[in-house]
Parts: structure tokens; sequence; C-alpha cells
């Protein structure tokens, strides 16, 4: 019986390419594991999806680099319900099933965190995209003309768009076609995340420990590496760490690992651009002290 089963997609098992994206992926995954085997944990690494696992066998399942979840969503749902049977999940599948719609930020903006402006448009609306851009400014208040549309299940910035009003028409085919069958939020983009970064807050048991500073490469506005942009250790404000920690204070249960995506607003206020409870990458290579810290919020809370 496993204590703990680090849980991945296939493609970072036993890759055959080792390139700069999967080398920091098996490096985190390695240390994570080495952290929680120095507490005497039993711990091993699966894909989701490996039918060969018997996930009885294992007394928690820890998310770590989950992925492709969007890709297969549908079964990736599916098997949450089986396997949260048959194990438990850190963070809980309850907090998962609620992160991984990004409806989360209307239930937190009504706790009174602030968010970016957002219009949310359901599956199966009939507006195209200047519909919708209009009544965003009608009704939500938008006063830019530069927009982001992404949808609501999503991951790595998989179908975000950055547009200006101008250019709606452009934009309008993509959206309807991923209207038909998904959720899409409409946002004002945010002028800082592109100035300044978007800070990212990470937190055990609602324990602030490090932040990092995510910019995006010249000419861009994805602070993914995917897309070439970077990362440093961010000495994070009082402020900001107040904010971090009022945003898991609005969950509907603490998370054992919170990131916590935070920017200033174009009305130069603090705003929660994401919160990550469900696979965020969390920089223990820049900042491996919070490995143990980790560790312990796992097996403290998990009784282990």
């Amino acid at each position: 019986m496993f204590d703990i089963t680090l849980l991945t997609e296939s493609r970072y098992i036993n890759p055959t390419k080792i390139n700069a994206f999967n080398k920091n992926i098996l490096l985190e995954d390695e240390i994570v594991l080495k952290a929680l085997e120095a507490l005497n944990l039993k711990v091993n690494r699966v894909a989701w999806n490996d039918t060969s696992f018997d996930w009885s066998t294992t007394k928690n399942a820890l998310f770590r680099t989950t992925w492709d979840y969007f890709e297969h969503f549908e079964t990736f749902k599916q098997w949450i319900t089986e396997t949260a049977v048959k194990t438990r999940f850190i963070n809980s599948a309850s907090l998962i099933s609620w992160n991984i719609d990004k409806h989360y930020l209307k239930a937190l903006s009504l706790k009174g965190i602030k968010i970016p402006k957002t219009l949310f448009i359901e599956p199966g609306e009939n507006v195209n995209l200047l519909q919708a851009i209009q009544k965003a400014k009608n009704n939500f208040n938008f006063n830019s003309d530069e927009f982001v549309l992404k949808p609501c299940v999503a991951a790595g910035a998989h179908h975000t768009y950055k547009f200006h009003f101008s250019e709606w028409e452009k934009h309008d085919a993509v959206f309807k076609e991923l209207i038909t069958n998904e959720a899409l939020m409409l946002q004002e983009f945010q002028k800082s995340i592109v100035q300044d970064g978007e800070i990212s807050m990470v937190l055990f048991n609602g324990r602030f420990t490090h932040a990092v500073v995510k910019k995006a490469k010249e000419g861009d506005f994805r602070v993914q590496d995917d897309y070439g942009g970077t990362v440093a250790l961010y000495e994070a404000s009082i402020e900001q760490i107040k904010f971090a920690e009022a945003v898991i204070d609005a969950c509907h249960e603490q998370p054992i690992y919170a990131r916590v995506d935070i920017f200033e607003d174009n009305e130069g206020e603090l705003a929660l651009a994401e919160l990550e409870i469900f696979e965020p990458e969390l920089w223990f290579r820049l900042y491996p002290k919070a490995l143990p810290i980790m560790a312990s919020a796992i097996k403290e809370k998990m009784s282990l």
C-alpha cells in the first residue's frame, strides 16, 4: 500500500526526449517525491489515466502535472468520480471539481475577492463576439477596447486570444465555434501583466511560503514558459500576502496547497487572475525551502 501517489500524465512518464520543459517537470516531481519519502511515506508516481494501476492500493493521490485533463475532459471527470471512492485526493475531489472550471472566479467575487472585469458566456448562447463585447461594456462596465477571450475549462493559455475591439470580426468564427460546446470568458486586457508581470503566491494549509513573478516575452501577453515567458523569485509585500490569504479564506474548504495568481488591475488595485488548487506548478526548484513545509502540511492534514 502506498501512502501517496503523485499524479501526472502519460507523456511525462519516462519521456524519450528530454527538453527544458519536461526536464523541469521531472525534476520537480522527483524532489517532491523525495521530500515526502523523507517523512517515511511510501510514494510512487503514476499517470492519472493508467488503466493498469489499482487506485485502491494508494491511500492518497496528489495532483501534480495532469495538464492534459482538458483534452480529455469528460473522461477525466468520470475518472475523478470513480477514483474518489477508492482513494483520497489532495486537494479534495470537492475542491478540484470546483476549481477546474473558472466559474469559481464568479463565486469568489461574490465573497468580496477582486477579479478582473469578466463576462461569462454560456454554451449555446445565441450571440456573436460583437454582441458579447457590447454586453460587457453596457452591463459590466468594461472600459478598455482590448480584450482577452478564453475557455472556462483549459490550461496553458489554450484557446486564449488577445484582441482589440477593431479586430472582433477576425475572432468571431472561433468564438462561435467554441461557444457551441463550452463556456467562455471575455475579460478586459490587463496592461500590468505585460508591463510588470503576474505574481504567483504559494501557500500550504493557508500559510504563505514563497512567490514568483512570471513575465511574458517581448511582444506577447502569455506568461507561460511554453510561450517564452520567464519566471523568477519575487519578494511579496504584506498587502499581497494578505490578499492571497483572503482568497484562500474565501474557499469552501481550505486547500492543502494553493497558488494564488495576482496582478494590479487597470484601476491600480490588486486582483485575482487565477486560483490554482488543482495542478499548479509551484516552483520548488526556485525555492526548495518550501518542500519540507509542503510535505509536513500533507502529512499533518492526511494524518499519515
